[in-house]
């Protein structure tokens, strides 16, 4: 009697169960993506033909031009418009069945694909694009065969798309073939690139550039720079660089070539006027040139120029004028020596004419 219990319940927990889980599939929205322009059929779950169903998107009635036929909805040439939460209920009750996130795109084209190695020798990296959107979630597919195989191809951390590859072996005659399909819920679409190793080298600019004027040279200017820091091995597999550089009041363009040095003299400079200067790299032997280096501003030097002085001097007359009383530590002016000495005869004449009259009685008495 206990086991007859006991399985009852089972089957009857069981069956709460898958009516708790098709309730929830239903309630759970799912996606449907379909081709902008075509015409759309929404299917409320999996009602008969004959049930009568109402449709609702975002929550509010479907006022885009449409038709009913039985539990599904038809919506005509559709665009980016139609994009929405669709939910259908069962009527008479108004019992929600089913809801569709409905998305809007168009297939993928072939992308464009481009590779480059700015690393060489250690490796290149390959990037793509769509020319046009196709509005929805849309991955890629790399595959890069060198010699008959595969090779092992990294997506780049920042990139979303972009790839890194490392070269098997260096100055291979073998091309390489790289091949990216992108690939959305309405189709693909692939494009397939092949070259050689030495056509896709190309460093990255000069770093760090500077221009100097140079004391006491109105006509020059002193140019240096760093090779790129991504460039890996520098002492076997040097750079030559390419400058160019004009004054701003003109839109001509002077250039030199240069072997390995990481500086340059300008000497043809014209004397006071500003100069715009750049520089691009490239590997000795194999590749392209960089892009031009970020453009740095500079003018040769100016002499000073003498202070003006007057070869004459002119005397002019000396204006009078009332001055304030002078404060008690403001300098006087020195009296002169004759009047003084006039001051000191006048305050000691008594005193030496009592000196004389008392020295006179004294003779007089003795």
């Amino acid at each position: 009697m206990a086991n007859l219990v006991t399985s009852l319940c089972c089957v009857v927990l069981a069956a709460v169960v898958v009516a708790y889980a098709q309730r929830r599939s239903q309630l759970v929205s799912r996606n449907q993506y379909e081709r902008m322009g075509s015409d759309v059929t929404m299917q409320c779950g999996s009602l008969d033909n004959d049930a009568s169903v109402s449709w609702k998107v975002n929550g509010t009635d479907v006022k885009a031009q449409h038709r009913l036929e039985g539990p599904r909805l038809i919506l005509t040439q559709v665009d980016l418009s139609h994009n929405g939460l669709y939910s259908c209920f069962q009527n008479p009750h108004g019992e929600r069945r089913d809801t569709i996130l409905l998305h809007i795109g168009i297939p993928p084209r072939e992308p464009t694909v481009t590779c480059r190695s700015n690393t060489y020798p250690k490796g290149f990296y390959c990037s793509w694009h769509q020319l046009h959107s196709t509005y929805i979630p849309t991955t890629f597919e790399v595959d890069v065969q060198h010699n008959q195989r595969s090779l092992e191809v990294q997506k780049d951390s920042v990139h979303k798309n972009r790839c890194h590859v490392r070269f098997p072996e260096v100055f291979s005659s073998f091309p390489y073939k790289v091949n990216v399909t992108a690939v959305n819920a309405l189709g693909k679409a692939f494009s397939t690139i092949s070259f050689e190793e030495s056509s896709i080298v190309k460093p990255d600019p000069p770093e760090r550039v500077t221009a100097t004027p140079i004391r006491f040279n109105p006509r020059r200017l002193e140019v240096s720079w760093h090779s790129p820091a991504t460039w890996p091995d520098i002492d076997n597999f040097p750079l030559k660089y390419f400058l160019r550089y004009r004054p701003l009041i003109r839109e001509q363009w002077q250039h030199v070539e240069l072997s390995d040095s990481t500086s340059h003299t300008i000497t043809d400079a014209y004397a006071g006027k500003e100069y715009i200067i750049q520089v691009a790299a490239k590997d000795t032997e194999i590749g392209t040139w960089s892009d031009w280096s970020v453009a740095v501003h500079a003018t040769p030097w100016i002499e000073d120029p003498l202070p003006i002085t007057s070869t004459t001097e002119v005397d002019f007359p000396t204006e009078t004028k009332t001055s304030p009383i002078p404060s008690s530590n403001a300098p006087q002016k020195a009296e002169p020596p004759v009047g003084r000495a006039a001051r000191v005869l006048t305050f000691f004449s008594p005193l030496l004419l009592g000196m004389l009259l008392l020295f006179m009685w004294s003779m007089h008495v003795c």
